[in-house]
């Protein structure tokens, strides 16, 4: 994590009104008249339609309409569905389970919790659960950690999990419980302080002399959380190895992270004869230089399985860029912050959809994550210098629970793009059958039962009728300004 930025969210400046709600409204004192119901659905409908609206008056709901594929033509846009061209394997969506949000989270009744743990990571049919598929976790403390700390705090002692035992792998052991098949991402955010320049956790890079040292720490942790019975897939060598501001956090140049993953972290993993990927970089789109530069020397690239990134600068779009230069290696998007002060919950509904959710996955990436799962009611906790304004996707006061933006925007895609969906082709046309790549943003997938799974958000300030078709058929749907659909059929 980082210190807060100005973040680049476009703000909403109005919301169109349904012109049904205006009829029959009487004089100017008089109450403007409540919304109608969705319709009923008077039949069986092949489309189910889940729907979050900017002004919150539905969250992620589904919707009581029949939508059916019918043979016909009209001049609405039209979102296209070719399931013949293929991309990129998902992986999951979720979050950072940091140590702090373990805390928050054993805080909790161990009813409420339970409760709370089903409907983030269940994956079943029920409506009141979004099924989480990919969690990253902290190796160490985090910036949203209670306090500072490493596994081997100092030199000459031997490496311990022991500081995260208290409530850190008890949460997440119950995570596993409900889905055993969680995908697990760890990022450290400092090596311990006695390995670095600066005998400091924060800023300060790794000594030379210590690149073994740091490899077998890393690799200490991934055989002790298995011993736990805890899985880690894949490690990233360094959380935001250009910032050096935060607490805890670690400098490390590309030929650094290179130099590492070739002579080091790279032959240990080999050696221990561990399957858990190395993932490069893990920082913002405006450097992928970065990662591009590892994978250009094909003594590091035998080790690596892709690129994660960040967008508190730079454009999604570059995660194509990258995609393109190594087509053979994976691209992740692994952490975006939502401000707690930064913002409504229309312009950030709006932005993570367009870029974390449906931009990540339009350019490549295999999985999508929001940043911080759970927090107290003052963003707590976090470390001396961490972030204070780091909105969770739940924030969590005693027993009760309060649902952020994070967590519809992970929803709309977790509750039903499930770990080994395929994304597909999706084009926006006009009533010229031209494309045309504003209004409506868009992504879709198939997944392993055959069902199709399309993501629609309306960016503009009104409604906007458009038609989804499907081998030469067409559905016709309403999304109002902003507004978020998400379509299984």
């Amino acid at each position: 994590m980082r210190v807060p930025f100005s973040n680049k969210v476009a703000k909403f400046l109005s919301l169109a009104i349904l012109g049904g709600w205006l009829s029959g409204c009487g004089e100017k004192s008089d109450p403007a008249p409540a919304p109608p119901p969705p319709p009923v659905v008077s039949g069986p409908s092949q489309v189910a339609f889940w729907l979050t609206n900017p002004d919150r008056s539905v969250q992620f709901k589904k919707q009581g309409v029949a939508l059916n594929f019918k043979t016909e033509t009209n001049n609405n846009l039209t979102i296209d569905l070719d399931t013949t061209q293929t991309y990129q394997t998902v992986d999951g969506f979720g979050y950072t389970l940091t140590t702090g949000s373990a805390y928050v989270l054993n805080q909790m009744a161990s009813t409420s919790r339970a409760d709370l743990l089903k409907e983030l990571f269940a994956d079943d049919s029920e409506e009141n659960t979004i099924g989480v598929s990919y969690l990253r976790l902290n190796v160490g403390a985090s910036d949203l950690s209670p306090t500072v700390y490493s596994y081997q705090d100092v030199m000459g002692t031997a490496f311990s999990l022991a500081p995260d035992q208290a409530y850190y792998i008890p949460v997440l052991k119950e995570i596993l419980a409900i889905n055993p098949a969680i995908k697990l991402l760890a990022s450290p955010w400092s090596a311990p302080a006695w390995m670095k320049t600066n005998n400091s956790p924060k800023g300060g890079s790794l000594r030379a002399e210590y690149y073994d040292d740091y490899a077998e720490y890393l690799v200490n942790y991934i055989q002790d959380m298995k011993a736990a019975g805890i899985t880690i897939d894949a490690i990233t060598i360094q959380n935001e190895p250009l910032h050096d501001g935060n607490n805890p956090s670690m400098y490390m140049s590309a030929q650094d992270q290179a130099d590492f993953v070739k002579n080091n972290i790279g032959p240990a993993l080999r050696a221990a004869n561990l399957a858990t990927k190395i993932i490069l970089y893990d920082h913002n789109l405006d450097h992928v230089d970065y990662p591009i530069s590892i994978m250009n020397d094909p003594a590091a690239k035998q080790y690596v399985d892709g690129s994660a990134f960040h967008l508190y600068a730079g454009n999604i779009a570059a995660m194509t860029t990258v995609h393109n230069a190594h087509p053979d290696k994976n691209v992740y998007f692994t952490e975006q912050w939502v401000g707690a002060n930064d913002g409504d919950f229309a312009s950030n509904l709006k932005w993570h959809m367009t870029n974390v959710i449906i931009g990540s996955m339009r350019n490549w990436s295999r999985n999508a994550l929001e940043w911080n799962l759970t927090a107290d009611a003052n963003n707590r906790p976090y470390t001396d210098g961490g972030c204070n304004t780091c909105l969770p996707a739940v924030t969590v006061n005693g027993n009760n629970v309060t649902r952020n933006v994070a967590y519809y925007t992970i929803a709309h895609a977790s509750k039903f793009v499930r770990p080994g969906s395929v994304r597909v082709k999706t084009t926006l046309l006009n009533a010229q059958n031209t494309e045309v790549f504003n209004t409506l943003q868009h992504v879709a997938f198939k997944n392993s039962e055959g069902k199709k799974v399309l993501l629609v958000q309306n960016e503009t300030g009104a409604d906007q009728t458009f038609n989804i078709r499907y081998r030469g058929q067409i559905v016709s749907s309403t999304l109002r300004g902003g507004a978020v659909g998400t379509y299984v059929w």
